[in-house]
């Protein structure tokens, strides 16, 4: 198959770079050393071991690092994503990344233009590739990115975007799951892309939750669980390594890991019994890869650490107790919460001592790497130890095939990434999760006849992969599509009261309202501009476009839905709900709380209302 980035003319053949000089790779997969043998081209467990012992230390602490790297090109980035490589990474171009650290992964952006479009970004993947195994001894780089879906995505449209995880709990299908999974990992292994840090594992029972919310399936232990499992089936059967995360629990925490150090006050027995279940079925699910979270559990560990730098969290509660012997990445070492109580060049060398085995985008690669070499120079960690994890790394990288081809194909981009089947798939998962959690004198769904006017109003928070949206005209367009003459008007999530006085009167020329809201809380102006909305006698209906919470704070709203994120395919799926083209079908995943006293539930796990027959 012809590879994205070059002609077969001027792409080197895998088997050429492979056999190149008298590297390690060649030695262990061309020419049969230590039995290497062929299982769908993967050397076998000898040949790692001893692809490992011939390694050079640098090598084995380049093997643990994955970095970030700016630019659209491995080897050719716009010149300000050279320059902000070279500040923050002392190298110009991903390829002189790989020369200089010989990291063993790279983690994918759209933050730091990696993800442009599709060819592109399987270009960049070869190129990375290319610079990788071009080298004395070169090993494939192990390519990953965060496509949760929903609130988290890296890779944006043309590739398919799926519903969160809270909105995939309100489905409640484990198919649903597996498919999800299936299909985005089938696109991401077409880029290039063979690691994903997804699902969210983590059960969220703090509606606080500023970290986690819709990026968790749900608030039930058991429930979570089983599609987590049936999440990191689906992607793995892709060939794509699945990620679960945040051991040992997220989900219970107002405080954001990346900007504070949470702390999870739950015994043994309340972590056992509500965070432990989706982990113990990721792992029975034989998940490739565990991600630790930067925050602290006293219950299970008292020392004071986060969970990421925890030998009792790590090593004796996740390998020893739970059994799991793959591999264990930490969350970004640049975030606050691991940052706290040590330095950057301490980070690293605890987290190895702890258990880990792959270091996530240090925020300083060469402090990292150099006190991870020093560390092993002086004593503070053996080679050994470096090569437990090593092997991991490089069973992972056998396992998805990196080893027999790590290129991709121009053919399979365009066959797979976005197709139409793929699309229609996403499309009717989100129909099955859309949740009706009001409706008010059967208000919904809307006739064309008596209300063919629309005004959409409300919040356009900026799309998690900046390629769709904003939900308002999403929301308008769809409608429009649906029969209706639907007009838009953004006005944020803190409209002030001259946005709120045009959207009134905007409403004076519509038949009905649609309010997008995000995150309402207490006091909030999108609670005001729902309220004065309501009380201009048109009917209102308010769609919830991240959080179900927000219908606690809105007492007089006749009709509320919950779309529990703001990308297209979830707001075009509301927007099918509320044109009764299809009835909604999902039951909350979380319950959710009174507004006056948080400690009593307004409406349960299970509640969702449809349509009459």
């Amino acid at each position: 198959m012809p590879h994205s980035s070059t002609s077969s003319a001027a792409q080197p053949s895998r088997r050429t770079l492979l056999a190149a000089g008298a590297g390690v790779t060649a030695a262990a997969l061309a020419t049969g050393t230590a039995s290497a043998r062929e299982t769908s081209g993967a050397p076998d467990d000898d040949a790692l071991r001893a692809l490992v012992s011939r390694m050079s230390l640098e090598e084995k602490v380049g093997q643990l690092f994955v970095s970030r790297v700016y630019g659209h090109s491995a080897t050719d980035p716009d010149p300000a994503d050279a320059d902000a490589n070279l500040k923050e990474l002392g190298v110009r171009t991903a390829a002189e990344l790989i020369a200089k650290y010989r990291v063993g992964g790279v983690i994918y952006f759209a933050w730091a233009h990696n993800t442009r479009d599709p060819h592109q970004i399987a270009a960049l993947s070869d190129g990375i590739q290319r610079a990788s195994l071009a080298a004395e001894r070169g090993l494939p780089v192990l390519i990953s990115t965060d496509q949760e879906h929903g609130a988290v995505a890296r890779v944006g449209a043309p590739a398919t975007l799926f519903p969160g995880a809270m909105a995939v709990g309100a489905g409640g299908s484990r198919s649903d799951a597996r498919a999800l999974g299936r299909i985005s990992g089938a696109e991401l292994r077409a880029l290039g892309i063979r690691q994903d840090y997804a699902p969210d594992a983590d059960v969220n029972v703090d509606p606080a939750n500023p970290v986690i919310g819709v990026r968790s399936f749900g608030s039930e232990p058991a429930a979570v669980a089983a599609l987590v499992a049936a999440q990191v089936a689906g992607y793995q059967g892709a060939g794509v390594a699945a990620c679960a995360k945040h051991f040992p629990g997220h989900g219970d925490t107002s405080v954001d890991s990346h900007t504070g150090f949470p702390v999870i006050t739950h015994s043994r027995a309340e972590w056992a019994e509500l965070d432990a279940p989706p982990f113990r079925a990721a792992i029975g699910a034989g998940v490739d890869v565990i991600m630790t979270g930067h925050l602290m559990v006293p219950a299970l560990d008292d020392s004071g650490d986060p969970a990421t730098l925890s030998r009792p969290i790590l090593t004796g509660l996740l390998r020893d107790e739970l059994g799991y012997d793959g591999v264990v990445i930490t969350d970004s070492l640049a975030m606050e919460g691991v940052r706290t109580k040590y330095g950057d060049d301490r980070v690293p060398v605890l987290a190895l001592k702890a258990g880990v085995d792959q270091l996530l985008n240090p925020p300083d690669l060469g402090l990292a790497w150099n006190a991870v070499l020093t560390a092993v120079r002086e004593g503070e960690l053996t080679e050994a130890r470096l090569e437990e994890s090593v092997l991991r790394v490089l069973r992972l990288k056998a396992r998805l095939g990196l080893f027999r081809d790590p290129y991709t194909s121009r053919r399979e981009v365009a066959r797979t990434v976005g197709s139409r089947a793929h699309l229609a798939a996403a499309d009717r998962i989100a129909e099955r999760t859309t949740t009706l959690l009001a409706n008010e004198g059967g208000l919904l769904p809307l006739s064309r006849r008596r209300t063919p006017r629309l005004l959409v109003a409300g919040a356009d928070p900026a799309s998690p992969t900046g390629t769709t949206g904003p939900p308002t005209g999403v929301l308008a367009d769809a409608l429009t599509e649906l029969g209706f003459a639907a007009t838009a008007l953004s006005t944020g999530t803190a409209p002030p009261a001259d946005v709120v006085a045009r959207a009134v009167a905007a409403a004076g020329d519509a038949d009905a309202v649609v309010v997008a809201t995000y995150n309402v809380t207490a006091g909030s102006r999108q609670a005001a501009l729902v309220r004065e909305l309501a009380a201009t006698g048109r009917p209102v209906v308010v769609v919830a476009v991240r959080n179900p919470y927000d219908v606690a704070h809105l007492p007089g709203a006749p009709a509320v839905l919950a779309a529990y994120g703001w990308t297209d395919v979830e707001v075009r799926a509301a927007a099918r709900v509320i044109a009764g083209r299809v009835r909604p079908r999902g039951r909350l995943p979380v319950p959710v709380p009174r507004a006056d006293d948080p400690a009593a539930v307004l409406l349960p796990v299970g509640h969702g209302l449809s349509y009459r027959a």
